[in-house]
Order: structure tokens, then sequence, then C-alpha cells
């Protein structure tokens, strides 16, 4: 038996859209028959022109309650993604009006270190802890001896401070900044008997560089500049008279663990972890400085006249003899 020469083909469904289109064709998303003119590349397939606008709607839908939830838009410390370098930049003008201060004060700008509010804010260690001059420990950071010093400062914060001000935040830089500051004040009052006074806001900004050696690590990023700003900075430390060497190692060691406090606490309930960590390293230096203070001997602390200016000197309750 001979066949037809020309078997009829099987009927194809037609076009959702276009029903008198025949097309074996369908939308890989909702399996609808579609022609080539209604479907539209997708990862996976093709997608009906529907399914395309459904699925960017939702798209979109996720994306704002994402952002609604603050998900998606924070850095590696749990901060929202910002551009602003404010506390930053305030830290500098307060730093630098408190040095036109002291100079006004001083009349002069090098040799501001015998102005009134200089003498009550540095750091010593006899009229900090013998004296209970509390304060000092944190105003120091925000005094300086004479215009280069409170430059070179101002410069080091401006470089380190932006880029890690975006990655922290306001409130955890701050922590950062400030927690830093009373780990220097705490190794000088540990292992220095400073007779002169300890001032200057490199202790927190040393702080900053153990914060981003940390960040380093934590990211496996490219130490170079890293390993660069600590050979200056050390080469500096060891190289000039004057400068405290264990107020920079204190405030590196301690912005090291403060932002590993912060990198690593666990994901769940972050900002309470990453507080709870900033407040155990706070209350481990307080610790410290309240044991120093207990072999410090009570001092009584005065002005002098001392080379034609006047100065302010502790004195051991119950000797003679005076420590400036």
């Amino acid at each position: 038996m001979s066949q037809p020469p020309n078997p009829s083909a099987p009927s194809m469904p037609g076009c959702w859209w276009h029903p008198n289109r025949q097309t074996g064709l369908s939308c890989a998303r909702c399996g609808r028959p579609a022609c080539p003119d209604c479907l539209r590349e997708a990862p996976v397939g093709f997608q009906c022109t529907d399914c395309v606008q459904t699925g960017a709607q939702q798209q979109k839908q996720q994306q704002r309650q994402y952002r609604n939830a603050g998900m998606g838009s924070r850095t590696i410390a749990g901060a929202r993604l910002s551009n602003s370098y404010v506390v930053t930049a305030t830290l500098i003008a307060v730093n630098v009006v408190i040095f036109l201060v002291t100079a006004i004060q001083a009349k002069s700008l090098f040799n501001n270190g015998f102005a009134p509010l200089e003498q009550m804010g540095v750091l010593q260690t006899r009229a900090a802890l013998g004296n209970g001059e509390w304060w000092r420990i944190i105003t120091s950071g925000f005094l300086h001896y004479g215009p280069i010093h409170i430059a070179a400062n101002a410069f080091s914060l401006w470089m380190m401070g932006r880029a890690l001000e975006q990655v922290f935040g306001k409130v955890r830089y701050l922590a950062l900044y400030f927690v830093s500051m009373l780990g220097a004040s705490t190794a000088v009052l540990l292992f220095e008997d400073t007779r002169l006074g300890t001032a200057g806001a490199s202790g927190a900004i040393f702080g900053l560089l153990g914060s981003y050696a940390v960040i380093v690590l934590k990211l496996r990023l490219n130490p170079t500049a890293l390993l660069i700003n600590l050979v200056i900075n050390a080469y500096i430390t060891f190289s000039i008279s004057g400068i405290s060497l264990f107020a920079h190692a204190g405030g590196l060691v301690t912005g090291a663990l403060v932002t590993a406090a912060m990198l690593y606490a666990p994901a769940r309930n972050l900002a309470r972890w990453q507080a709870i960590g900033t407040a155990i390293v706070a209350v481990a230096l307080v610790g410290l400085i309240g044991w120093r203070a207990t072999e410090i001997p009570p001092q009584t602390c005065l002005y002098v006249q001392y080379q034609g200016q006047s100065q302010y000197v502790c004195v051991s309750s119950g000797s003679g003899g005076a420590s400036t």
C-alpha cells in the first residue's frame, strides 16, 4: 500500500496573545505558548512579555523592602552606606580651634605649651592620678605643641579618617576614635611617669591605623599602603625626640581590638554585640587606669614661675620635691 505523498503535519497551539499564529515555543515561567514576537530573553530561557513585566515589578518591590529594612546598604561594620565625613572634619576643626586658643593665651604659635589651657589639659601622670585631674586623659588628645604638631596630626586624621568614617558610620567611628584615645592615655599612664606632659591626637590616629590593619586582614586587601603608613609613622615615632612611643603603641593596639570586636561580632544583633565588645575594651582600660592610680601618691599641684613663665607643677604630699 502506498503512503500519501504529503501527510498532514500535527497542528501546533496558537500564541496566547496571537491565536492565529501557531507556535512551538512557550514561556519558561508560565508555560503559555507564545510566538517569537511575544517572547523576551531571560536569565534562563525565554519569558513572555507579561512575565517579564511582572518579574520586574516584583524585583523593584523586593529591593524597596530590602532597603527599608536597612539591608543591602550596609558596610562590613554594619553601618549605612554614606559618603559623608563630617565627623572627621569636625574633629580636625576642634583640634585646630583649641590650638589657636592656646596660641592666643601664650601669645606664641611655637611656645603655646605655657598657655593655661595647655598646662591644665596635657597628660601628666601625677596630676591626673595623684591630684584627681582625670579630665587630662581625654583633653590631652585635643592639645598640641606648635603648628607643625597640629598640622601633621590634622593631615593624618584627614587622610585616614575619611575612609574609616565611611566604613564605620558616625557612631561607631566616634567610639573607635575615643576608645583609641583612651588606650593611648592608658599606655602613657602605665608606662611613663610624664613630668612635662603628653599631648596630641596621634594616639587616636594610631588607633585608626590599627583599625585599618584589621580591615586589611579581614578583607584580604593589598597591604602595601598599610605597610607604607606603618613604616612612615614608625620612623617619625622613633626618630623625633619628645614623641611618646607608648601613646602610639597604646592607640594602635586599642584601635585594632575595637575594630576586631566590631568586624567579628555575630551577625545576629550585630550592633548590640559591637557595643558590648567595645564596652569591654573601654572598661578594661579604665580598670588599668584605676589600678595605676593606686600606685601614685597624693599630689599637691600649683603654678610656679619658671624662666619667666607660669608653669603648673605637682609636689608629692608630705615631700619637698616638685615634679613638673
